[in-house]
């Protein structure tokens, strides 16, 4: 069993756990995951590590309320315990100083943002980020990344904060400027995290420029030891697995299309079990 230390909601829907995990804490690094359990019996799901503390023995845990078994997660609280959780697992992001490298990120993608850009940062590179969400509400760990980066760009899908439109919209302005510029150049490389469209579209703006783009995937999984093959991706033709390849790629290397298919296989088993574990208003 592994203790809850302390919860908290950081906006609609989206929650933050810290959990007593010293093993985990010793050796997680940017960019991996745990896989989480509930309760006896529960599902098994898989979440990026949002932040840890090797001294304290913690981790934490930031997810979106979305279906039956994250509700069920997000139903307990601190000082209950969760019933299992493995990990590190996934390779870590390779960090190095690059020089400017640009992060994006979308909704809770935001979370699994966090753990990489500081790293990014901490070696040397120069930090730009854009993070965004549908309203001013649904943003998330803003002060925490305005610490990490240089430069910090938020857009809402309702213009309600920061700039109004989708984060490709900025990243796609910033390009153009630098395009026309004879001071700047373009990120040596561009990270991207959050919904298998966002990354889609991130990716097809980059290969425009032929900017290096790593993309952070969250295919279905089940045991995330490339066992059970559930995680496959298609990466360049070949066949990858989510959970020991990844989770992160070559995103112009993507089979986008294939991921959001498989992404969609068990949707309407999801609708039957949301009825069973309705939506917090």
């Amino acid at each position: 069993m592994f203790r809850i230390i302390e919860k908290s909601n950081l906006a609609k829907d989206i929650t933050r756990l810290v959990v007593e995990a010293p093993d985990i804490a010793a050796k997680a690094q940017a960019g991996q995951f745990v896989v989480i359990v509930s309760k006896k019996n529960s599902e098994r799901i898989p979440l990026t590590i949002a932040d840890s503390d090797r001294t304290k023995g913690i981790v934490t845990i930031i997810f979106q309320e979305v279906g039956f078994s994250t509700r069920e997660l997000g139903a307990l609280n601190a000082g209950g315990s969760l019933q299992h959780i493995l990990g590190p697992l996934g390779t870590p992001t390779h960090i190095e100083n690059f020089g400017a490298v640009l992060c994006v990120a979308g909704g809770v993608g935001i979370a699994e943002l966090l753990p990489v850009a500081r790293s990014f940062k901490k070696a040397g590179n120069r930090l730009l980020a854009i993070i965004g969400a549908r309203t001013k509400e649904s943003i998330i760990l803003e002060d925490e990344l305005k610490q990490a980066a240089d430069e910090l760009f938020i857009t809402t899908d309702d213009g309600s904060y920061g700039k109004g439109g989708l984060v490709t919209d900025t990243l796609k302005g910033l390009l153009t400027v630098i395009e026309k510029s004879t001071h700047s150049k373009y990120p040596d490389l561009v990270y991207t995290v959050g919904p298998v469209a966002m990354m889609r579209a991130v990716s097809e703006l980059t290969k425009l420029y032929q900017i290096k783009t790593i993309v952070s995937l969250n295919p279905i999984m089940v045991d995330a030891t490339g066992m059970c093959g559930s995680c496959r991706v298609s990466v360049g033709g070949k066949t990858m697995f989510g959970c020991v390849d990844g989770p992160e790629f070559d995103g112009h290397l993507v089979d986008f299309a294939e991921l959001q298919k498989r992404l969609n296989s068990f949707k309407e088993k999801e609708e039957c079990l949301n009825k069973m574990c309705p939506r917090k208003e």
